[in-house]
């Protein structure tokens, strides 16, 4: 009976998959990634025989966890404990929210990202700009989005750079962050312990911009540190992508790349960007593209993703000389 309370967190995913039946593990498979499968299949591979009792205490836990994620949700940390506490008791309900957060690791400023993007702005705009970089990384990318546009011009460049090499704050510097904000905003607040900002953070902040504030950071970036802009700028916009744009805008990118660029980036790409690609081409030149690409035989990877990136480098191009245009966050995406 000891070893029944001794299960490690991945022998009890193990367990829960195995009740499950392999078509749902199956569906929860394709949201892990190719490490977790690795090291979960080899512990489902290990189990001889699972105990009926063991089994349903552990399904029992995984449907309150799922509650109390659930809860948290409709109206954070603490309405799940009060709910919890009422149906199971207070120390149960400890014990579930505590093994959630460990488990599930429910972000900080849990709060904030239900708050108005300028309620926060006018309790961080006088903060260091560290600080403003931390919160940001924590908020959805359209709240970031916004408040990076409305501060000063003079902090924005500052504010990205410092979202995008920042890697791991200590996680009292987060609580203590979160609760200045928690007494300003009044509002619960969840703690964990988990890795900030990085490019792909600042990327989806400078996506959600308007495309004047995109510029000024970018230009100030270039000039602080010109690899960390053109990295930056390689994710910002990726070949796939291109179904954002108009048809206009597709056909004059058509025009302007080069044939092989265009026949060795299709190869691989979705349908969706086949089709709409294909369908601003004139009906000749479709069919000779599709089937050239039908005689290419295999291309490698590296040579797609090199003749992608040259098309997103004139993409890039025809939007900085105003011929097209990249939908954004911003209003001057408005065409008049």
């Amino acid at each position: 009976m000891a070893k029944k309370h001794k299960l490690t967190g991945r022998q009890k995913a193990a367990i829960l998959l195995i009740s499950m039946g392999p078509d749902v593990s199956a569906q929860i498979y394709k949201h892990l990634t190719e490490e977790e499968i690795e090291k979960l299949t080899l512990e489902i591979s290990s189990v001889q025989k699972v105990d009926s009792r063991q089994k349903e205490a552990i399904l029992e836990q995984f449907h309150q966890i799922a509650l109390a994620q659930d809860y948290i949700t409709q109206g954070g940390i603490g309405y799940a404990k009060t709910v919890l506490e009422k149906a199971l008791g207070e120390n149960e309900a400890a014990h579930i929210i505590n093994r959630l957060t460990n488990s599930l690791q429910v972000r900080p400023f849990d709060f904030a990202r239900k708050a108005d993007p300028g309620q926060i702005l006018n309790f961080i705009q006088n903060e260091h700009p560290q600080t403003i970089a931390l919160v940001l990384t924590y908020l959805d990318s359209a709240q970031s989005a916004q408040i990076l546009s409305e501060l000063p011009q003079e902090m924005q460049a500052d504010i990205a750079k410092r979202i995008a090499v920042m890697d791991s704050t200590s996680p009292e510097i987060i609580n203590q962050v979160e609760q200045i904000l928690e007494r300003q905003l009044s509002a619960t607040v969840t703690q964990d312990y988990t890795q900030t900002g990085g490019i792909p953070a600042v990327v989806e902040v400078l996506n959600g911009v308007d495309r004047s504030t995109e510029r000024t950071i970018l230009d100030a970036l270039e000039i602080q540190d010109p690899d960390l802009a053109e990295e930056i700028k390689k994710r910002m916009f990726v070949f796939e992508d291109i179904v954002t744009l108009d048809n206009r805008a597709i056909q004059r990118v058509i025009r302007e790349v080069e044939n092989d660029d265009l026949r060795l980036a299709l190869k691989v790409a979705s349908e969706e960007v086949k089709d709409i690609v294909f369908n601003n081409m004139s009906q000749r030149m479709a069919d000779t593209f599709k089937e050239e690409m039908e005689f290419m035989g295999p291309v490698r990877l590296k040579d797609v993703e090199e003749a992608q990136t040259r098309i997103v480098s004139v993409i890039r191009r025809l939007e900085d000389v105003g011929e097209i245009v990249i939908a954004r966050g911003g209003g001057d995406d408005i065409i008049v």
